[in-house]
Protein backbone atom coordinates (compact mmCIF):
# COMPACT_ATOMS: atom_id res chain seq x y z
CA UNK A 1 0.00 0.00 0.00
CA UNK A 2 1.24 3.50 -0.78
CA UNK A 3 0.80 6.95 0.64
CA UNK A 4 2.55 9.86 2.28
CA UNK A 5 3.03 11.31 5.74
CA UNK A 6 0.58 13.96 6.78
CA UNK A 7 1.64 17.26 8.24
CA UNK A 8 0.04 17.43 11.71
CA UNK A 9 0.68 15.71 15.00
CA UNK A 10 -1.53 12.84 16.10
CA UNK A 11 -4.68 13.96 17.82
CA UNK A 12 -5.10 13.18 21.50
CA UNK A 13 -8.13 11.52 23.04
CA UNK A 14 -11.46 12.71 21.79
CA UNK A 15 -9.88 14.04 18.60
CA UNK A 16 -8.09 16.91 20.38
CA UNK A 17 -4.60 17.88 19.27
CA UNK A 18 -1.68 16.49 21.23
CA UNK A 19 -0.33 18.60 24.08
CA UNK A 20 3.39 18.21 23.48
CA UNK A 21 5.74 21.14 23.65
CA UNK A 22 8.29 22.24 21.06
CA UNK A 23 11.95 23.06 21.53
CA UNK A 24 13.05 25.19 18.58
CA UNK A 25 12.60 23.09 15.44
CA UNK A 26 12.92 19.82 17.34
CA UNK A 27 10.17 17.81 18.89
CA UNK A 28 9.90 16.58 22.44
CA UNK A 29 8.85 12.97 22.92
CA UNK A 30 5.35 14.17 23.78
CA UNK A 31 4.99 15.55 20.24
CA UNK A 32 6.63 13.02 18.01
CA UNK A 33 4.14 11.65 15.53
CA UNK A 34 2.83 12.82 12.21
CA UNK A 35 -0.35 11.51 10.68
CA UNK A 36 1.08 8.79 8.47
CA UNK A 37 -0.51 6.65 5.88
CA UNK A 38 1.56 3.84 4.40
CA UNK A 39 4.85 4.53 2.63
CA UNK A 40 6.37 2.17 0.06
CA UNK A 41 7.99 -0.83 1.65
CA UNK A 42 9.67 -3.52 -0.45
CA UNK A 43 9.04 -6.07 2.30
CA UNK A 44 5.31 -5.47 1.89
CA UNK A 45 4.54 -3.87 5.25
CA UNK A 46 4.19 -0.36 6.72
CA UNK A 47 7.20 1.91 6.38
CA UNK A 48 6.25 5.27 8.00
CA UNK A 49 8.76 8.00 8.61
CA UNK A 50 8.29 7.15 12.27
CA UNK A 51 6.69 8.49 15.43
CA UNK A 52 9.73 10.68 16.06
CA UNK A 53 9.06 12.77 12.96
CA UNK A 54 6.67 15.60 12.20
CA UNK A 55 6.50 16.34 8.46
CA UNK A 56 5.03 19.54 7.06
CA UNK A 57 5.07 20.98 3.52
CA UNK A 58 8.01 23.26 4.36
CA UNK A 59 9.77 21.53 7.25
CA UNK A 60 10.76 18.29 8.90
CA UNK A 61 11.10 18.17 12.71
CA UNK A 62 12.66 15.28 14.62
CA UNK A 63 12.58 14.36 18.27
CA UNK A 64 15.62 15.35 20.32
CA UNK A 65 16.75 11.79 21.00
CA UNK A 66 16.51 10.12 17.60
CA UNK A 67 19.03 7.28 17.26
CA UNK A 68 21.45 7.11 14.34
CA UNK A 69 19.58 4.14 12.87
CA UNK A 70 16.25 5.98 13.14
CA UNK A 71 17.75 9.08 11.54
CA UNK A 72 19.15 6.99 8.65
CA UNK A 73 15.77 5.30 8.19
CA UNK A 74 14.04 8.67 7.92
CA UNK A 75 16.49 9.78 5.24
CA UNK A 76 16.00 6.58 3.28
CA UNK A 77 12.23 6.96 3.38
CA UNK A 78 12.40 10.60 2.29
CA UNK A 79 14.59 9.62 -0.66
CA UNK A 80 12.15 6.85 -1.53
CA UNK A 81 9.24 9.29 -1.52
CA UNK A 82 11.17 11.83 -3.58
CA UNK A 83 12.29 9.28 -6.15
CA UNK A 84 8.90 7.59 -6.33
CA UNK A 85 7.13 10.93 -6.79
CA UNK A 86 8.79 11.37 -10.20
CA UNK A 87 7.25 8.07 -11.36
CA UNK A 88 3.90 9.00 -9.79
CA UNK A 89 3.78 12.43 -11.43
CA UNK A 90 4.80 10.96 -14.79
CA UNK A 91 2.08 8.32 -14.63
CA UNK A 92 -0.40 10.94 -13.43
CA UNK A 93 0.25 13.24 -16.39
CA UNK A 94 0.15 10.39 -18.89
CA UNK A 95 -3.19 9.28 -17.48
CA UNK A 96 -4.65 12.79 -17.76
CA UNK A 97 -3.30 13.25 -21.26
CA UNK A 98 -4.85 9.97 -22.41
CA UNK A 99 -8.18 10.32 -20.61
CA UNK A 100 -8.75 14.09 -20.90
CA UNK A 101 -6.79 15.17 -23.99
CA UNK A 102 -8.71 18.43 -24.41
CA UNK A 103 -8.75 19.44 -20.73
CA UNK A 104 -5.64 18.16 -18.96
CA UNK A 105 -3.42 21.14 -19.88
CA UNK A 106 -5.81 23.57 -18.24
CA UNK A 107 -6.05 21.34 -15.17
CA UNK A 108 -2.25 21.21 -14.87
CA UNK A 109 -2.04 25.00 -15.30
CA UNK A 110 -4.32 25.39 -12.28
CA UNK A 111 -1.81 23.57 -10.08
CA UNK A 112 1.60 24.79 -8.91
CA UNK A 113 3.33 22.13 -11.01
CA UNK A 114 5.80 23.06 -13.74
CA UNK A 115 4.52 21.63 -17.00
CA UNK A 116 7.95 21.11 -18.57
CA UNK A 117 9.16 19.17 -15.55
CA UNK A 118 6.00 17.08 -15.65
CA UNK A 119 6.53 16.41 -19.35
CA UNK A 120 10.02 15.15 -18.63
CA UNK A 121 8.70 12.82 -15.93
CA UNK A 122 5.90 11.67 -18.21
CA UNK A 123 8.29 10.94 -21.07
CA UNK A 124 10.52 8.75 -18.91
CA UNK A 125 7.51 7.02 -17.35
CA UNK A 126 6.14 6.35 -20.83
CA UNK A 127 9.39 4.66 -21.84
CA UNK A 128 9.15 2.05 -19.07
CA UNK A 129 6.12 -0.11 -18.32
CA UNK A 130 5.49 -0.65 -14.62
CA UNK A 131 6.92 -4.16 -14.85
CA UNK A 132 10.24 -2.90 -16.28
CA UNK A 133 10.92 -0.30 -13.59
CA UNK A 134 13.58 -1.36 -11.13
CA UNK A 135 13.08 -0.61 -7.47
CA UNK A 136 16.81 -1.04 -6.82
CA UNK A 137 17.61 1.86 -9.19
CA UNK A 138 16.47 5.47 -9.03
CA UNK A 139 14.19 7.28 -11.44
CA UNK A 140 17.29 9.17 -12.63
CA UNK A 141 19.01 5.90 -13.55
CA UNK A 142 16.06 5.13 -15.79
CA UNK A 143 16.09 8.65 -17.23
CA UNK A 144 19.72 8.21 -18.30
CA UNK A 145 18.82 5.25 -20.56
CA UNK A 146 15.29 6.28 -21.56
CA UNK A 147 16.29 7.40 -25.06
CA UNK A 148 17.92 4.05 -25.89
CA UNK A 149 16.19 1.08 -27.54
CA UNK A 150 14.53 -1.23 -25.03
CA UNK A 151 17.14 -3.96 -25.31
CA UNK A 152 19.98 -1.55 -24.54
CA UNK A 153 17.98 -0.01 -21.71
CA UNK A 154 17.75 -3.43 -20.10
CA UNK A 155 21.42 -4.21 -20.56
CA UNK A 156 22.59 -0.90 -19.10
CA UNK A 157 20.20 -1.18 -16.17
CA UNK A 158 21.38 -4.75 -15.58
CA UNK A 159 24.95 -3.46 -15.40
CA UNK A 160 24.06 -0.53 -13.15
CA UNK A 161 22.18 -2.78 -10.74
CA UNK A 162 24.80 -5.53 -10.72
CA UNK A 163 27.74 -3.16 -10.27
CA UNK A 164 26.03 -0.70 -7.92
CA UNK A 165 26.64 2.27 -10.24
CA UNK A 166 25.44 5.71 -9.25
CA UNK A 167 23.47 7.76 -11.76
CA UNK A 168 26.60 9.79 -12.55
CA UNK A 169 28.66 6.69 -13.13
CA UNK A 170 26.01 5.22 -15.41
CA UNK A 171 25.93 8.49 -17.38
CA UNK A 172 29.71 8.48 -17.75
CA UNK A 173 29.70 4.89 -18.98
CA UNK A 174 26.92 5.51 -21.51
CA UNK A 175 28.24 8.74 -23.00
CA UNK A 176 31.07 7.26 -25.12
CA UNK A 177 28.73 4.72 -26.74
CA UNK A 178 25.58 6.85 -26.99
CA UNK A 179 23.90 6.08 -30.31
CA UNK A 180 26.05 2.99 -30.88
CA UNK A 181 25.63 -0.63 -29.92
CA UNK A 182 26.41 -1.40 -26.31
CA UNK A 183 29.61 -3.41 -25.91
CA UNK A 184 29.39 -6.78 -24.24
CA UNK A 185 30.56 -5.75 -20.79
CA UNK A 186 30.65 -9.30 -19.45
CA UNK A 187 33.60 -10.26 -21.68
CA UNK A 188 36.88 -9.89 -19.80
CA UNK A 189 40.31 -9.14 -21.24
CA UNK A 190 43.28 -8.62 -18.90
CA UNK A 191 45.63 -5.74 -19.78
CA UNK A 192 48.83 -4.88 -17.87
CA UNK A 193 50.22 -1.34 -17.87
CA UNK A 194 53.65 -0.33 -16.58
CA UNK A 195 53.70 3.26 -15.31
CA UNK A 196 55.14 5.45 -12.59
CA UNK A 197 53.48 6.09 -9.22
CA UNK A 198 53.10 9.77 -10.14
CA UNK A 199 51.33 8.93 -13.38
CA UNK A 200 49.06 6.50 -11.53
CA UNK A 201 48.04 9.25 -9.12
CA UNK A 202 47.23 11.56 -12.03
CA UNK A 203 44.99 8.90 -13.57
CA UNK A 204 43.29 8.14 -10.26
CA UNK A 205 42.55 11.83 -9.69
CA UNK A 206 41.09 12.14 -13.19
CA UNK A 207 38.93 9.05 -12.64
CA UNK A 208 37.79 10.41 -9.28
CA UNK A 209 36.50 13.58 -10.91
CA UNK A 210 34.12 11.46 -13.01
CA UNK A 211 32.94 9.24 -10.12
CA UNK A 212 34.35 6.20 -11.94
CA UNK A 213 36.71 3.49 -10.76
CA UNK A 214 40.12 3.76 -12.41
CA UNK A 215 39.65 0.74 -14.68
CA UNK A 216 36.21 1.98 -15.76
CA UNK A 217 37.60 5.44 -16.49
CA UNK A 218 40.35 3.89 -18.62
CA UNK A 219 37.78 1.99 -20.68
CA UNK A 220 35.82 5.22 -21.26
CA UNK A 221 38.95 7.12 -22.34
CA UNK A 222 40.14 4.30 -24.63
CA UNK A 223 36.70 4.05 -26.25
CA UNK A 224 36.61 7.80 -26.83
CA UNK A 225 40.08 7.71 -28.39
CA UNK A 226 39.17 4.77 -30.61
CA UNK A 227 35.88 6.36 -31.65
CA UNK A 228 34.10 3.07 -31.02
CA UNK A 229 32.19 1.42 -28.23
CA UNK A 230 33.63 -2.00 -28.97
Amino acid sequence: MWSLCGGRADAGRGGQPGTGHRTGDRLSHSETSATCRNLPDHAGGRAPLGRSVLARPTSLSLAEEVTLDEWKHVGQQIFLISDSSAWWLGDWLNYGRDRYPDRYRRAVAETALDYQTLRNYAWVAGRFSHQRRRAALSFQHHAEVASLPEGEQERWLDEAERRGWTRNRLRAMIRPVQGRSLPTLQETVRISVRTSADQMRVWEEAAGRTALELHEWMVVILNEAAGSGG
